[in-house]
């Protein structure tokens, strides 16, 4: 296939290497003649393993060319991806210029191209970006339309400076996206990869995972750098602690709690969480990301809270008090917290869970409701229809296997607020709000 690349940056050239050495044809474009001519004469304008061997095999067998004349390479190519920085500004936003200088040259070039071209980003952008920005600029600059006369793409990068070649051949994942089936045929076989998984989303979920994973990678980076930091203040070896950690692929490297939803609660996490941050204030040790944990946890919770208030529904159904399903306990757990504030916000509020009983309650558990939630007993009702048929706004707690037929069940009239997607198809439903989705 032809290909032009704008952007002979880190990300460009490595792609422009890889895909030429695939067999297709590409042509790099950039203003930055230094760059070009390095290309050219078969030589990488940057450091990383591989690229140099990859780049002189593949001009020398006339795959791979560099030019700065964007409008010869659009004329050449079916396909462009657009791989130009999107730097920080000093305030921290997204520089867009050099984003919107190749969409505004290509966007002139595409006026006079006489067949379909696709447009693939793969530099890293905000969701919304590609509708507000990359799309109109390619539309106005090129008198054509989105779709029917050329197609759009996200296709972000996993590249990691030292082994990016490596990465381009065996990547963690692949996203595609785009909202156009034909678009999709054309991108796919260019950029699957042997047996990663591929991801084919809409447009802006596509823009927002390349963010989503590197606040990812650095939240891993200082947390494990806390951990050391505290575990030397104990006198302990930290990369023993983390061997042990990293041996658990079931809870810790896995997806377990990475799945967005209600706030966190229970008898373990809050109370260890400040167990270890507190002994750290006492050892004069700053650990700002496991300190902030309890204080994000509290205002999650609060966000939660007022998207029920939003609504002002005076009957109130909480379905699922719980922190999690299929037990009865009830330490911090986030909907007795939310069951409180309700009340001292005048609500009318009843309480369906299937396991708690006032009768059953004991010890700790007990003594949690007596301090936070002292009228439970008159708050809770016996059976799910009970509760259904008190509450104009149902909330849903926790994933009982007793909520997940509730898009059966529920009335035109009645508003369900699932906390934890445990209706998996709420389409049925005339009222439903996912609280994170």
């Amino acid at each position: 296939m032809d290909i032009s690349i704008f952007g002979m940056g880190y990300v460009g050239t490595v792609t422009a290497a890889c895909l030429a050495d695939d067999g297709h044809t590409v042509i790099g474009v950039d203003p930055n003649e230094f760059k070009i001519d390095t290309i050219n004469n078969g030589q990488a304008p940057m450091v990383e393993s591989g690229v140099d061997e990859l780049i002189a095999r593949n001009v020398q067998a006339g795959r791979l060319t560099a030019t700065t004349d964007s409008a010869a390479a659009v004329a050449a190519s079916d396909v462009i991806f657009v791989c130009v920085g999107t730097p920080s500004r000093p305030n921290g936003s997204l520089d867009l210029q050099f984003l919107e200088r190749a969409c505004t040259n290509i966007g002139v070039a595409l006026q006079k191209a006489d067949h379909h071209v696709v447009v693939v980003v793969r530099s890293t952008m905000l969701p919304g970006t590609m509708n507000d920005v990359v799309i109109p600029l390619l539309e106005t600059h090129s008198n054509k339309r989105s779709g029917p006369d050329f197609g759009v793409c996200v296709n972000p990068e996993f590249l990691r400076e030292a082994t990016a070649v490596q990465d381009f051949r065996c990547p963690p994942k692949i996203v595609v996206g785009s909202n156009d089936q034909q678009t999709i045929d054309v991108v796919r076989p260019l950029v699957e990869r042997g047996d990663a998984p591929l991801a084919v989303v809409p447009l802006e979920i596509a823009e927002m995972v390349k963010y989503v994973d590197n606040s990812w990678h650095a939240l891993k980076v200082t947390f494990a750098n806390e951990i050391g930091r505290i575990a030397k203040s104990f006198d302990l070896d930290s990369h023993q602690i983390m061997d042990v950690f990293f041996l658990d692929d079931k809870l810790n490297i896995s997806t377990s709690y990475l799945t967005p939803g209600m706030a966190f609660g229970g008898s373990c996490l809050p109370k260890d969480v400040r167990a270890l941050t507190h002994k750290a204030r006492e050892m004069d040790i700053d650990l700002p990301v496991l300190h902030s944990v309890t204080a994000s946890n509290q205002a999650h919770l609060n966000w939660a809270r007022d998207q029920v208030l939003a609504h002002d529904i005076e009957k109130v159904s909480i379905l699922g008090l719980s922190f999690k399903a299929g037990t009865d306990d009830l330490r911090e757990a986030p909907m007795v917290d939310l069951a409180e504030q309700l009340i001292g916000k005048g609500r009318d509020v009843r309480i369906y869970d299937e396991h708690v009983h006032i009768q059953r309650l004991t010890g700790a558990n007990q003594s949690y409701i007596n301090a936070h939630l002292a009228h439970l007993e008159r708050l809770l009702v016996d059976d799910l229809d009970t509760a259904l048929k008190h509450g104009e706004l149902l909330v849903v707690g926790n994933k009982s296997p007793a909520f997940a037929d509730l898009a059966q069940v529920v009335g035109p009239n009645q508003l369900v607020i699932d906390m934890v997607r445990v209706i998996s198809d709420p389409a049925p439903l005339a009222g439903y709000e996912g609280l994170l989705w």
